[in-house]
């Protein structure tokens, strides 16, 4: 069977090209990208803590309540895009320690889930509603777009 160079070139440069897609960046060149990422994560997670510790804040009007769960839904979004990019730098690299580093506080999502529950029970209090599935939904939706836009430049 004879095969021809220009099939094994296409080939090899396909393989090429899976490897380097599958992960073939340094340890040492994802490890502070991921770092970074999860660095802003962890401080949007202190401020989901204020909240969940303190009393429901009241609000003279339906506009203000909702300029408020406003900016607190943008920061779940951002939140959550910054998990989402440290995973996907974490997943350019083969190195499993870099990868469990992006991968361990993916548990802090829950934490935002009970935010969100949180936040329906303050809407009751400032006479609103508040539904934490669909929200979350917006929130996943926003998040893989605002994940662009954080992403550090290669």
């Amino acid at each position: 069977m004879r095969v021809s160079i220009s099939l094994l070139l296409v080939l090899a440069l396909v393989r090429l090209g899976i490897a380097s897609a599958a992960g073939d960046r340094p340890a040492d060149e994802a490890r502070p990208r991921v770092a970074h990422h999860l660095r802003a994560a962890g401080e949007i997670a202190r401020e989901f803590e204020d909240v969940l510790v303190g009393e429901c804040p009241r609000f003279a009007s339906a506009r203000e309540w909702d300029a408020y769960l406003d900016a607190k839904v943008d920061r779940v979004v951002t939140f959550v895009a910054h998990l989402d990019q440290a995973w996907a730098e974490a997943k350019r690299t083969g190195d499993k320690d870099v990868r469990r580093m992006a991968k361990t506080p993916r548990v802090n999502v829950d934490r935002a889930r009970l935010l969100l529950a949180k936040l329906q029970a303050c809407a009751d209090g400032n006479g609103t509603s508040l539904v934490p599935g669909a929200v979350w939904h917006r929130i996943e939706r926003e998040a893989e777009r605002r994940q662009s836009e954080i992403a550090l430049p290669r």
